[in-house]
């Protein structure tokens, strides 16, 4: 249930309802408005009573939520999300473009391929220091030498730096280094993981799982929110279906799906949803025709020798096309709005 204050309740008001909430066993959310503070109940049993609070001083609204989905919904928060990383702007009105390679592979490696990103104009600069990999003989990364280097990164070219936290016992490592966590395909459901990204005071960008349904990511999302961390980031980055001419299966739909059920963010990672080249910038092309607020994107300056994922990976002048591309779409879409 949201309990909505009225415009002129006093902090006194507010309070009052925040203990009635407690006193019956539950979790009192406040959530600042531009006009007026909202409460959320969670953790209640069952159904609250509506006329209960009404009854109190400087109650406007009892509204019951009906998606188990709580804080991540738009009937939590009908306001959208904008995510403030240094002067990048991720969420509602941006366009923020992340790039970089699948995995850090050296600091010449990175820096070169930061510096043509930024003039191509990339908001972010993407890299994996630790690699969860499909095969254990396959590289998995450099782990907190990577992590250095993605700081050398950020210092030297100004961009935000993102990287994967792969378990739990890395997660403190990561948050020292990184701007933006990214909880991996595979890591969508590790509960624990996602327990401690709602302990970070760092945003997290979290991907869809491989065989998830929007509500079970959505309900991943709710707990890191649960946790106290409402910067979160939702990343669609395709699905396991039958076909096999991508890697993946790119679910466009998730887009104004997740646009109309949540406040949250959501980027599309086109990179590994398709597995190819020549798929990437048509993907991101879609993407963000159908409102996507950004898009993650593989670059390498020499993906034939790539460490890790080279065949999906855009050629600098690649990447620079696309951001020709997706600009002209994202001016279109917001000039008709």
């Amino acid at each position: 249930m949201l309990v909505v204050m009225c415009q002129q309740a006093t902090p006194d008001e507010i309070d009052a309802v925040v203990a009635a909430i407690q006193a019956k066993g539950c979790t009192a959310r406040p959530i600042p408005g531009g006009e007026r503070v909202a409460i959320g109940i969670l953790h209640n049993k069952g159904a609250m009573e509506a006329s209960y609070f009404l009854a109190f001083p400087g109650v406007k609204d009892a509204i019951p939520v009906t998606c188990p989905y709580k804080l991540v919904s738009r009937e939590f928060q009908p306001k959208a999300t904008v995510i403030q990383v240094g002067d990048v702007s991720i969420g509602n009105g941006h366009l923020t473009l992340i790039a970089g390679p699948c995995a850090v592979e050296s600091e010449t490696q990175c820096l070169n391929i930061a510096r043509k990103i930024r003039r191509a104009g990339a908001h972010v600069f993407r890299g994996g220091a630790f690699k969860p990999r499909t095969s254990p003989y396959s590289f998995q990364g450099l782990q907190e030498k990577g992590l250095q280097v993605l700081a050398r990164v950020r210092d030297e070219t100004g961009l935000p730096v993102v990287t994967e936290a792969i378990d739990h016992d890395v997660f403190d490592l990561v948050e020292q280094y990184a701007d933006i966590i990214q909880i991996g395909t595979r890591n969508m459901q590790n509960y624990s993981l996602l327990r401690r990204a709602g302990q970070s005071h760092k945003p997290i960008l979290l991907k869809r799982g491989m065989a998830a349904t929007i509500e079970e990511w959505l309900m991943a999302a709710e707990y890191i929110l649960e946790g106290g961390n409402t910067q979160v980031i939702l990343c669609e980055r395709g699905i396991r279906t039958f076909a096999h001419h991508s890697r993946n299966t790119l679910d466009l739909s998730a887009v104004p799906v997740v646009l109309k059920e949540s406040h949250l963010p959501i980027i599309v990672d086109p990179s590994h949803a398709s597995g190819r080249r020549d798929q990437v910038i048509p993907l991101s092309r879609a993407a963000v025709a159908v409102g996507a607020h950004g898009l993650m994107v593989e670059v390498h300056d020499a993906p034939e020798k790539a460490l890790s994922d080279g065949a999906q990976s855009l050629y600098p002048e690649q990447f620079e096309m696309l951001c020709r591309h997706v600009r002209s779409i994202f001016d279109v879409f917001h000039s008709s709005h």
